[in-house]
């Protein structure tokens, strides 16, 4: 991938960044994803079609990209009181956000991108991870057991991206909670 790294936080790689990324995400809301061409985003976002192939080097990466920055959470998982009811809001929240139709299209371009460079799939990878571990933080500071992350990835999201990419139906809510409940059994009242 062609996104260089370090780059600064302001200035105009930032305002070229903001104004491609913009772009992108106003010609997907218009069009088609197949009629988006680098050409439509350069115009659209005030730059050269050079600018867009410089940084990102091709539509794929560019896609990608945009893709990574739309999947990144813009809050904490919501603190319910319980680890438990914790983990089964976000799990839910997960499922269906990532079996939706722009969540299917932004997976593609994550994944579509990977060939030899992960930095993309890791980067989704690694915001999965600071919510579980938002939550793990939570119930270990209330007193409750919680799996560790690790555990909580293998035994809850995989399975949920699995039936994502490559099962006609995505996950139910019943199947979602069915995972959860493997992870942290209900108390059962003696």
């Amino acid at each position: 991938m062609n996104i260089r790294e370090n780059i600064r936080p302001g200035g105009r790689s930032a305002r070229v960044q903001a104004s491609v990324h913009k772009a992108v995400r106003d010609l997907l809301s218009k069009m088609d994803r197949n009629d988006v061409t680098i050409p439509l985003i350069a115009t659209e976002a005030g730059v050269t079609p050079s600018t867009i192939y410089r940084r990102w080097g091709d539509l794929q990466e560019l896609l990608a990209d945009v893709a990574v920055e739309r999947l990144r959470p813009d809050a904490p998982p919501k603190d319910t009181g319980s680890a438990r009811t914790d983990l089964e809001q976000w799990a839910e929240q997960y499922a269906d956000e990532m079996a939706s139709g722009p969540g299917r299209a932004m997976i593609r371009d994550v994944l579509s991108s990977v060939g030899a460079d992960t930095r993309n799939a890791g980067k989704c990878c690694g915001y999965t991870r600071e919510q579980l571990q938002v939550i793990a933080d939570r119930a270990r500071d209330r007193g409750e057991v919680f799996p560790d992350v690790e555990a909580v990835i293998d035994e809850v999201v995989a399975p949920i991206m699995y039936r994502i990419l490559f099962d006609q139906a995505p996950p139910t809510s019943a199947k979602v909670l069915s995972l959860v409940e493997r992870m942290l059994p209900a108390r059962r009242a003696t």
